[in-house]
Order: C-alpha cells, then structure tokens, then sequence
C-alpha cells in the first residue's frame, strides 16, 4: 500500500512539476512572444502531461493545460463567442499516430473514402472571419477559454479584405 501511496506522491509531483513548466512555457511563447525551447519539446511535455493524465484520472485539474488551449489572452480585446467553435488539431508524431488520426475521422463519418490535404504546420493566429453582405464585421481569434477575442477592426483592415464583391 505505501508503494502505491509513494507511486501516486510521485505522479502527482511529476504532473505539479510538467504544469509548472507548460504555464512558463506558455507565458513565454504567447505573452512575451520569447520562447525558451522548441516546438516539439514543448510537445513532449505536454504529451507527457498527457500520458500521466490519462493513466490518473483522478489528478486532473481544471486548470490543467490539457483542459484547454493557449494561454490567457493579453487585455485589451473585446470577448465573442463563435457561432462554430474553433477547435484546436491534435498532433501526430509517427505513421501510428496518423493512423490512429484517420481511423478516428472514418469513424466518425462512418466511411473509409477519405481524401486528404496536408501542408506543413506553420506558427500563427487562427481567427474566424465573419462577412456579412460581402462586408467584414468581424475578426476573432481562438483563445484559452471558452469566449474568443474579437481581434480590432483596424488591424484586420490591414490584413484581410474589408469588402468581398
């Protein structure tokens, strides 16, 4: 019994430990815009996190990173809720874990026929734009909580085309 009690003090020092550094991480790469390590070592953590989650259920916070996406976004912009939520794609590291990704999405459209588009994974900011009658209304951005930050007009202007005739 004390094994187990050692085993779990252990886990869950481990998973302090592996939340600790995601949170700094996190700050870092969307806060300060300085990371500290590459992508695919922040991805290790996180699946770390992950694995150690899954295998002690009873651990898992709601503030745990693996409960959402991102980071706190910086103040400043207005909150709006997406009529489609933008959900964030799960990595794959290995021929098994594509496999494993195009079982999941035959399954759930119940068929095999699947054609697929694939490009390099490239950094930067998902947003939602919204037209209306061919004019831009809205822009936001994915966020860490359920509300998406509605990106300014203005920048948009900048990058996106205001009128679609």
């Amino acid at each position: 019994m004390s094994g187990d009690l050692f085993s779990t003090t252990s886990v869950a020092a481990r998973i302090a430990q592996l939340r600790g550094d995601i949170a700094t991480h996190n700050h870092r790469y969307h806060v300060l815009d300085a990371p500290s390590i590459s992508d695919s070592a922040f991805d290790a953590l996180l699946r770390e996190l992950q694995l150690l989650e899954s295998e002690h259920p009873g651990l898992i916070t709601a503030d745990s990173p693996t409960q959402r996406v991102g980071s706190p976004v910086v103040g400043g912009f207005a909150e709006v809720r997406h009529d489609v939520p933008m959900l964030s794609l799960g990595n794959a590291f290995s021929e098994e874990d594509t496999r494993d990704f195009v079982r999941r999405i035959a399954d759930k459209l119940g068929r095999d026929d699947i054609a697929f588009s694939v490009e390099p994974k490239i950094d930067g900011l998902a947003i939602s734009l919204l037209y209306m009658d061919g004019v831009l209304v809205r822009a936001a951005a994915r966020a860490a909580t359920a509300t998406r930050v509605k990106m300014s007009h203005t920048a948009c202007v900048r990058y996106f085309r205001c009128r679609c005739d």
